[in-house]
């Protein structure tokens, strides 16, 4: 774990939970893509750069999730690096309390404000700014979160961060965390037809073609939302709903799994309403969701 792969001459990446990028900008320079999961994440990474005698000149957060930028606070403060982000990405990792807020729909008590939902502060700027390395090209992948990006070097490595999983994380997990099912999957769309010498997602190998797996992703998206659709023969809430789908998954909750789960679940409702093939109604008091 946390061993260093080159993947192209300046390009590498770190091998742990969530895979962090490496670009090269020259002998001494370098530039990471996300940061690891937490501060102990940011000291492992710290000491593989100061083996190889590199400089860090700054992180580039592909999205806000803690397991992406869990180690921005603490390399910042150690390096004084710049770190970039983008669109509402920037905001969230600026105030990381946004993160469990949102999946919690209000103030996160305090089984879901751990390092897995709540990242430590850090100082970014946009992507647009003047100081983002030139080099580097920013792809936008957006549906996973609000305004992830992947990206792509000049060695045409491309760091497609959480928008595609391995098969074996899909059927552990069952259902991957989306925020907008729509755009989601116009990613996946884009994904399958990019060229690159290496595809490097977060959550799954390296590998030079990507096809397969984003076709494996999207079947998975229409297959739970076929079962979403097959629970709704019968009218319910939401978290009548929600106990079904983890009864027919076979996953156990807990407060972290409601949150996320359950957020994915409500954007697979907004999609599915939004193009006609589920119905809410109101009754006595409670939102109802049906088949159309």
């Amino acid at each position: 774990m946390y061993e260093l792969k080159q993947v192209a001459e300046n390009s590498y990446y770190i091998n742990c939970p969530a895979k962090i990028g490496i670009f090269r900008q020259n002998d001494t320079d370098v530039y990471l893509i996300d940061s690891g999961n937490d501060k102990n994440a940011g000291k492992k990474v710290r000491k593989l750069l100061e083996a190889h005698h590199w400089n860090l000149k700054g992180i580039i957060n592909t999205h806000s999730n803690a397991d992406h930028i869990g180690g921005n606070q603490y390399l910042q403060q150690q390096t004084g690096c710049k770190i970039f982000s983008n669109g509402i990405e920037t905001a969230f990792t600026k105030y990381p309390i946004l993160e469990p807020s949102f999946l919690y729909g209000g103030y996160p008590c305090n089984d879901l404000r751990h390092k897995f939902l709540l990242a430590s502060e850090s100082d970014v700027i946009d992507i647009s700014d003047c100081q983002f390395p030139k080099e580097l090209e920013a792809l936008p992948l957006r549906g996973h979160f609000f305004d992830m990006i992947g990206i792509r070097t000049p060695d045409n490595v491309v760091f497609l961060a959480d928008c595609i999983s391995s098969q074996s994380t899909l059927e552990k997990y069952q259902i991957s965390f989306i925020y907008d099912v729509a755009e989601y999957l116009n990613t996946l769309d884009k994904v399958e037809t990019m060229n690159a010498k290496v595809f490097v997602p977060a959550h799954a190998e390296a590998t030079d073609n990507v096809e397969q797996l984003a076709q494996l992703n999207r079947q998975k998206v229409f297959d739970v939302a076929d079962t979403i659709q097959s629970i709704l023969k019968t009218p319910m809430c939401f978290e009548r709903l929600l106990k079904q789908i983890f009864d027919t998954y076979e996953l156990t909750m807990n407060f972290e799994q409601y949150v996320l789960i359950g957020s994915t679940i409500r954007s697979y409702l907004s999609w599915l309403k939004d193009n006609e093939k589920i119905k809410a109604a109101f009754q006595d008091n409670l939102l109802l969701w049906s088949c159309s």
